[in-house]
C-alpha cells in the first residue's frame, strides 16, 4: 500500500482567540495534485503556512513520507523537501536570476568560494526546464510580473522537491504562461513531486487537480475527486450557500457626459496616442495580453507615470500636469493591482489605511485633532459594504489579513473618498468567487452613484460581465472598442492578439 507524501491530522491553530483552523485532516499521495480552495478568510493560507513551517498548530500532527514532520520553519521545511511558493513574490529586484534562484545555497568551489559559473549552468538547466524566455544573468527587475511569478516557481523546484505549494500561481500569468506552468506540473507528477494546489480560479483547479478540498470558515467541508464535482456544486461548498449570479444586475444605465476624456496621450515606451471617454455611470473594461500597457495606461491617467504627449480631462478640468495628490483632490481613485506594495501600508489596522486618503474629512484644520469617532464610524460602514472579514478594524496590521481581504481594504479607501473617477486594475486578482461578487457590486453602485469607471482586467469572463464597453490595447495603443452588444469573446481575444475582423492578423 503506498504511503502518503503527507498526513495532515486533526490540524488547529487560532490567532488572537479567533479559530481559524479547526481539527483539519486529509492526506496527499505521491505525484497528486490536490487543489486546496475557499473564500478568502476560510484558512487556507494558514493550513499552508503551517505545512511549510512558518507557523506552528496549537494541536494536530504532521506526518511526512511516514515519519513525523515538525519544522520550526521553512528553511527545515525546504530541507525536508517542502517548498512553497507564495501568492506575493519574494525576489530582489536589483540581483539576476541566478543569483535570486541560488540565494539560499549558492554553488562553492572548495566549500568556501561562491561559484557563479556552476549557478549559471544551473540556472539554465531550470529555466530551461521551465522554457523560460530570460538568460541566468538578466536581472529581476527587467522582468515581466509573469517572468517574476515564473522565476518563483522555478526557484522553488531546484533541489526536486518532494512537495510544492502553489498559492495563486497564475494571478500574473498569461495564458501561455498558465499553460507553461501547467505542463511543468505534469512534469513534477510524473516525477514523483506532490503539489497542493491553491487558487480561485475554479476552472484550473478543476483542469489541474487529481482531488479538491474545500474549506469554509476554517473547516474542512469535503475532498472529492476533481473531474467527478461540477464548479457550481463547489461554489456552493465553498460559500455555503449557491450563487446563481455571479454578476449583480445594473440599478441604472450609463449617462452621456464624459468624466474622464483622454486624448491622444502618449508615455514613451508606455502608451501611444490613446484616445478614451468614460461617461458618468459607465463601466468600460481595458483589456488586453501582458505587456499591452493597460496598467500603464492607468499610471499615466493618475499621474504616477509622466505623459510625454496629451491631455487628460476630469470632469471638464485639465489635469494632465497636476500632481497625483492633486489629481486625487480632484477626484481621481486608483486601485492598484500591487495591493502589498503600493496599496497599504502592511504594518497599519485597516482604520488607518481606509482613512488615510480622506483625513481632511475629519479635522476643521491642519492643526485640529482628528475626530476619531466619527472617522472610524465611516471606515466600519465602507468596509461593512464589502463584508470585509478582519476581528479587529482598530489595531491589528493589515498583513494579518488574507489576499482577499486586504483587497477589499484597498477597495474601500478609495471608495470612501467619492471618487468621480474609479479606477481598478485587477481588482479580483487573488479574490474568491464570493468575494468577487462583493468587489463587483460596490463598483456598480459607485457608477450608479455616477462616478465613470476604468476597469483593467486580465479575465475577459468578468469583464463582459460588468462592463457597457470593453476597450482593447495592444503594444501600447487602443486596437479596437466594443460596445456591449458587440460583445463577442471570440472577436475581443482576436483583438488582443492582434488579428482583424477578417480572422487575419496585424
Amino acid at each position: 500500500m503506498t504511503i502518503p507524501r503527507l498526513e495532515l491530522k486533526n490540524i488547529s491553530h487560532s490567532f488572537y482567540g479567533v479559530p481559524v483552523n479547526k481539527d483539519i485532516s486529509f492526506d496527499l499521495y505521491p505525484g497528486e495534485v490536490l487543489g486546496l480552495i475557499g473564500e478568502n478568510g476560510a484558512g487556507k493560507s494558514t493550513l499552508m503556512n503551517i505545512v511549510a513551517g512558518v507557523i506552528n498548530p496549537l494541536s494536530g500532527e504532521r506526518v511526512l513520507d511516514g515519519s513525523p514532520y515538525e519544522p520550526s520553519s521553512p528553511a527545515d521545511a525546504r530541507h525536508a523537501g517542502v517548498s512553497f511558493v507564495h501568492q506575493e513574490l519574494n525576489l530582489f529586484s536589483q540581483l539576476s536570476v541566478a543569483d535570486n534562484l541560488f540565494l539560499t545555497n549558492y554553488p562553492r568551489r572548495g566549500g568556501i568560494f561562491t561559484d557563479k559559473a556552476q549557478a549559471r549552468r544551473h540556472a539554465f538547466e531550470a529555466l530551461a526546464l521551465m522554457d523560460l524566455p530570460f538568460q541566468p544573468q538578466t536581472v529581476v527587475e527587467d522582468l515581466s510580473p509573469g517572468e517574476r511569478q515564473m522565476l518563483e516557481i522555478c526557484k522553488a523546484t531546484i533541489g526536486g522537491p518532494k512537495l510544492m505549494i502553489l498559492d495563486e500561481p497564475t494571478t500574473s500569468l498569461t495564458s501561455r504562461e498558465t499553460s507553461r506552468l501547467f505542463d511543468l506540473i505534469r512534469k513534477l507528477t510524473e516525477a514523483g513531486t506532490s503539489i497542493i494546489y491553491v487558487s480561485h480560479i475554479l476552472e484550473d483547479v478543476k483542469s489541474i487537480c487529481d482531488r479538491i478540498a474545500i474549506m469554509r470558515d476554517g473547516t474542512l467541508v469535503d475532498v472529492r475527486v476533481a473531474e467527478s464535482v461540477p464548479t457550481s456544486e463547489l461554489i456552493t461548498l465553498m460559500v455555503g450557500r449557491p450563487l446563481d449570479h455571479l454578476f449583480p444586475e445594473r440599478a441604472q444605465s450609463p449617462g452621456t457626459m464624459a468624466v474622464l476624456e483622454v486624448k491622444n496621450l502618449s508615455a514613451t515606451g508606455l502608451i501611444d496616442s490613446v484616445d478614451l471617454t468614460v461617461t458618468e455611470g459607465e463601466v468600460v473594461g481595458v483589456f488586453g495580453l501582458m505587456g499591452a500597457g493597460r496598467t500603464e495606461l492607468a499610471r499615466v491617467i493618475s499621474g504616477l507615470e509622466t505623459a510625454t504627449e496629451g491631455e487628460v480631462h476630469l470632469a471638464g478640468k485639465d489635469i494632465t500636469h497636476m500632481t497625483t495628490r492633486d489629481r486625487i483632490a480632484q477626484g481621481l481613485s486608483f486601485v492598484t493591482e500591487d495591493r502589498r506594495g503600493e496599496g497599504l501600508f502592511m504594518d497599519y489596522s485597516v482604520v488607518t489605511n481606509v482613512a488615510l486618503p480622506s483625513l481632511k474629512r475629519w479635522a476643521t484644520n491642519a492643526l485640529a485633532p482628528l475626530r476619531r469617532r466619527v472617522m472610524r464610524e465611516a471606515v466600519s460602514a465602507s468596509t461593512s459594504e464589502l463584508k470585509l472579514a478582519a476581528n479587529n478594524i482598530d489595531r491589528a496590521p493589515v498583513r494579518n489579513l488574507s489576499g482577499g481581504n486586504q483587497q477589499k481594504v484597498v477597495l474601500a479607501k478609495w471608495l470612501l473618498t467619492g471618487p468621480k473617477v474609479l479606477i481598478l486594475d485587477e481588482p479580483t486578482r487573488g479574490v474568491d468567487v464570493g468575494a468577487q461578487f462583493e468587489v463587483y457590486r460596490t463598483t456598480l453602485d459607485s457608477a450608479d452613484a455616477g462616478a465613470a469607471v476604468l476597469v483593467i482586467s486580465s479575465e475577459l469572463p468578468e469583464l463582459l460581465g460588468i462592463c457597457n464597453r470593453i476597450v482593447v490595447m495592444r503594444l501600447g495603443r487602443v486596437v479596437q472598442v466594443f460596445d456591449r452588444e458587440e460583445f463577442d469573446a471570440r472577436l475581443i481575444l482576436g483583438a488582443a492578439f492582434g488579428e482583424s475582423q477578417s480572422g487575419e492578423s496585424v
